[in-house]
């Protein structure tokens, strides 16, 4: 009679077995957290991080499995791991297809309101030579338009855009209708204050299909603290015009911004309330940057990372809890890294990007005609450092832009697979690069990461996602329907 093998036959040699290549990260005395080559995330002790290591593992024994599935080990000839992890990868980086889709006019620098932590060097509503002419304009559409990929979005920033809202029609009907003959799609938007919205503005913006994007900072008081303007009306003005312009364009048409200054610390519950109470459909707690006035007046040294974590964990516990209520309700950015932790879709944000986004994944075009790798870089510019200038629209065509020694440069150092710190890195794959931060902040594009709030900032959230994730059920339901 035929008869069956033990077990232990089928149970792999481990002299067979070989270490994929992972990254890992202490989290506590006993408790390490393992990533994988795309960034898939393992808790493990001290005793399981050994066995890992020194491949003491069998089937059965649980940790066999877990490793097998976050493809940190293989068996064997099979060559089925690397391929899955190599095709992860590739999807993972098909936002390279789309070379530059994000596209930044910044139609004036005037803006009604004087905000201490504006990461722009506005000036007074009345001095129109801080306007983009029209000559600028149709010359950015040229250079817009003659990026390589099939679909691109133009923004409209300031200062305060709609001061020059003229401008914003010609060039939404202009680039319209070159997007058409060149058979691509383009989506406009629209970042204001709104404080200069009237029916003309939104019938203009619901016949072009144009999005609006608006700053809130919470309620009245915090509002117009942060966001002064003359009549202290700012609150009043914002919420009035948030409202008509979901009445008319749509609620899924308008989002908001918030920025979290040192009175907002204490308010994190107050100012998701007020998002809710404007049907909103989600918010993004987002700290301050190191640019412009916010640097001036000293705003962004008013509070450190650990002080704006702790806002955000208070922040998010309670947004979790408003969608086990019943209303679905992300925050944002935790939605951005849960996409890049959960699935490999590519990530069109740019601040998330390696190598960067500034310049491969966006150009902005100042009212000078000057033209930058990113927002932030245009920023410092006006604070007097132009490291990120890549040009001017009297001389420089897409190709001498995106091919620039400075540009290319600047790409090359921006690989966190390779860069120092970075490269060892368990939570690498769902980090950018952002070299205009670690210029402002340190002085260099690539930065020492243990000196860097972005880094430690990345490191807090994505280790409290994950351990949600891991350990919290009923969380861990509401954060994956995020991701998708």
């Amino acid at each position: 009679m035929a008869s069956f093998l033990k077990p232990e036959a089928f149970e792999p040699d481990p002299r067979a077995m070989r270490l994929l290549p992972f990254r890992f990260e202490r989290i506590s005395d006993d408790v390490v957290i393992i990533s994988n080559f795309v960034g898939e995330l393992m808790f493990a002790t001290d005793n399981e991080m050994s066995r890992l290591v020194s491949l003491d593992l069998k089937p059965g024994d649980g940790l066999f499995e877990r490793a097998r599935e976050k493809l940190l080990v293989s068996v064997g000839s099979e060559r089925a791991p690397l391929e899955l992890l190599a095709l992860r990868l590739r999807s993972r980086l098909a936002f390279l297809r789309n070379p530059t889709p994000l596209h930044i006019f910044v139609v004036t620098l005037r803006c009604e309101h004087s905000c201490p932590y504006c990461q722009v060097s506005r000036q007074s509503s009345d001095r129109n030579q801080f306007d983009m002419s029209d000559e600028t304009a149709m010359r950015a559409i040229d250079v817009a338009m003659s990026t390589p990929g099939d679909s691109l979005k133009i923004e409209f920033q300031g200062g305060e855009p709609l001061l020059n809202f003229d401008l914003i029609q010609r060039v939404v009907d202009v680039a319209s209708k070159e997007a058409v003959s060149l058979g691509k799609s383009v989506q406009f938007v629209i970042a204001s204050n709104l404080a200069m919205l009237d029916d003309d503005i939104l019938d203009f913006c619901k016949q072009r299909s144009v999005l609006i994007s608006t700053s809130l900072d919470g309620p009245a008081d915090l509002h117009n603290r942060n966001r002064p303007r003359p009549g202290g009306n700012s609150h009043e003005l914002a919420v009035r015009n948030i409202q008509r312009a979901q009445g008319v364009l749509g609620r899924d048409r308008v989002g908001a911004l918030m920025t979290t200054t040192e009175a907002s610390l204490d308010r994190a519950e107050e100012i998701i309330d007020e998002y809710l109470a404007l049907g909103l459909e989600g918010i993004f707690l987002r700290p301050l940057s190191p640019y412009g006035f916010a640097m001036k007046t000293r705003q962004f040294s008013k509070y450190d990372g650990e002080a704006w974590f702790r806002f955000y964990v208070r922040g998010l516990k309670y947004i979790l809890e408003i969608n086990k209520s019943g209303r679905r309700f992300p925050e944002f950015y935790a939605s951005l890294l849960l996409r890049r932790m959960l699935t490999d879709r590519a990530d069109g944000y740019v601040d998330l990007r390696s190598p960067m986004g500034a310049g491969l994944g966006t150009l902005v075009y100042n009212y000078d005609g000057d033209v930058f790798a990113s927002d932030e870089g245009r920023m410092l510019a006006e604070m007097g450092d132009r490291t990120f200038k890549l040009g001017n629209l009297a001389s420089a065509d897409y190709a001498k832009l995106a091919l620039s020694e400075k540009l290319i440069d600047l790409a090359s150092r921006s690989l966190t697979q390779s860069a120092p710190q970075c490269s060892s890195c368990a939570f690498e794959p769902h980090c950018g690069a952002d070299p205009v931060y670690h210029h402002a902040t340190q002085g260099d594009p690539v930065g020492i990461k243990r000196f860097s709030e972005f880094c430690g900032r990345q490191k807090r959230i994505i280790g409290f996602l994950a351990n949600l994730l891991e350990k919290s059920p009923d969380d861990a339901a509401i954060l994956r329907g995020w991701a998708s």
